[in-house]
């Protein structure tokens, strides 16, 4: 069984099918399509599915043509899940949020596992891609494949790969990021690394699921304690009235020892500022208790707070309150340059300062109306930036700085800038770093 479906893969006769076609999904599937592989894509959400299906692209970053290219070789998108039982592989790429108490909350995942189980057969392998804690293929999802009577290793297969993709990085693509794939047996293993071979120019065996699970948080762990650090450097530095910006590129000339991170308004995206609350849940587990990544965590998610009371005192200083004053956030994007608002801080602090009674409107050339959010709602669209409009605000925060705005135009209009991204490296009047 484990040959038959290796040679198919070798063929690329298997046919692929994608859960969950967001930013993870997506590419993947266009991925195996490009190389010659049938793929099937499975989404909950009908409106997807329909526009991928008309050859529409949702993703901003990913453009319609590629799509509907992967149309004419024949990709096909679905909601039923029955289809399922049609496809040779099954990669599993849903969300992993965490739930109000920062807990992992794993009911995309759990629930796809769920639609997909009575449509298991033999021979097929199951990857899992959904960033998540140590230990959860092995304790949620085999129990479940197996619970239907296949038996992980002989007549079913089970791996875990995790996502590495970086939306609108123009340097790293699907095929070009290293494929970390750890299997539940020795024959998973040998199956994953097949299937993701086909595609990934460099795969990555691990020895297991959860040395793969384990993985893909260090990675993103690393990320957010370094981004902690700075931002607590960012807070000395101003305390300091030394410009943090400077001190970081002063120090990146090191050619040893030091690799600059960047502070920012806070952490946005859908890992980083949630997968640390995954090893720290399951460390509890352990009897263990994660100071080191939950201290960074805590700065990180506290400098939303930090910036709104710059602002209060760079209004504050123009004998101004946050009340009743108009201001503009440029950039709601979680990051420069691409459309994905996932755990943007941006949106925080767009609800902090509305919450303190003022008037806040946003500007963002790859956000046009600000998008339906399971928890936040702003009934806005993107203000055009002109020397007019922004000479309309009392303050213009700096929040996500995409290359697309006119700094130039910005600067020389605005009453009062807030510039959180160290865009301005020279010393203006009217803008206050932080």
């Amino acid at each position: 069984m484990k040959m038959n479906l290796k040679q198919r893969v070798s063929a690329h006769q298997a046919q692929i099918g994608i859960v969950g076609l967001g930013y993870v999904g997506l590419p993947l599937a266009l991925r195996f399509v490009e190389v010659g592989f049938p793929v099937l894509g499975l989404d909950i959400d009908a409106q997807k599915v329909n526009k991928l299906n008309d050859g529409q692209s949702y993703i901003e970053h990913i453009g319609s043509d590629a799509v509907q290219a992967a149309k004419a070789r024949g990709m096909r998108s679905t909601t039923d899940f029955s289809e399922a039982k049609n496809c040779d592989v099954l990669i599993i790429c849903v969300p992993t949020p965490l739930n109000e108490f920062r807990e992992p909350d794993l009911s995309y995942v759990i629930g796809t596992v769920d639609s997909l189980v009575p449509h298991l057969r033999a021979g097929q392998l199951i990857s899992l891609e959904s960033t998540t804690y140590p230990g959860t293929t092995d304790e949620e999802l085999l129990p479940r494949i197996e619970k239907t009577g296949l038996k992980v290793g002989v007549d079913a297969y089970l791996v875990f790969s995790p996502e590495r993709e970086d939306p609108g990085n123009p340097n790293y693509t699907t095929r070009t990021i290293p494929k970390v794939v750890g299997g539940r047996t020795p024959d998973c293993l040998e199956l994953g690394v097949a299937i993701y071979g086909e595609i990934i120019d460099k795969v990555v065996p691990v020895s297991s699921t959860r040395v793969a699970e384990m993985t893909k948080l260090l990675e993103n762990i690393h990320r957010a304690v370094n981004i902690g650090l700075v931002n607590e450097m960012k807070i000395i530095c101003d305390r300091m009235g030394l410009d943090v910006f400077e001190v970081i590129r002063a120090a990146a000339t090191k050619p040893f020892g030091f690799v600059p991170y960047w502070p920012g308004p806070g952490l946005g995206g859908h890992c980083i500022p949630i997968d640390p609350f995954y090893l720290t849940w399951k460390a509890r587990e352990y009897g263990l208790h994660t100071r080191f990544i939950e201290l960074a965590g805590e700065v990180n998610s506290d400098m939303p707070q930090w910036i709104v009371s710059k602002i209060a005192d760079a209004l504050n200083n123009r004998e101004r309150a946050i009340k009743n004053s108009r201001i503009l956030v440029l950039g709601i994007a979680y990051k420069k340059n691409v459309d994905d608002m996932r755990e943007s801080p941006s949106v925080e602090l767009m609800e902090l300062l509305r919450d303190k009674g003022a008037h806040v409107e946003y500007s963002d050339p790859h956000v046009p109306t600000f998008p339906q959010m399971r928890e936040h709602h702003f009934d806005l669209a993107s203000v055009a930036i002109t020397a007019e409009s922004i000479a309309s605000y009392d303050l213009v925060l700096l929040a996500t700085n995409h290359d697309a705005f006119d700094y130039a135009l910005i600067q020389q209009n605005a009453k009062l800038i807030v510039d959180t991204r160290g865009v301005y490296q020279t010393q203006f009047a009217n803008v206050v770093r932080a």
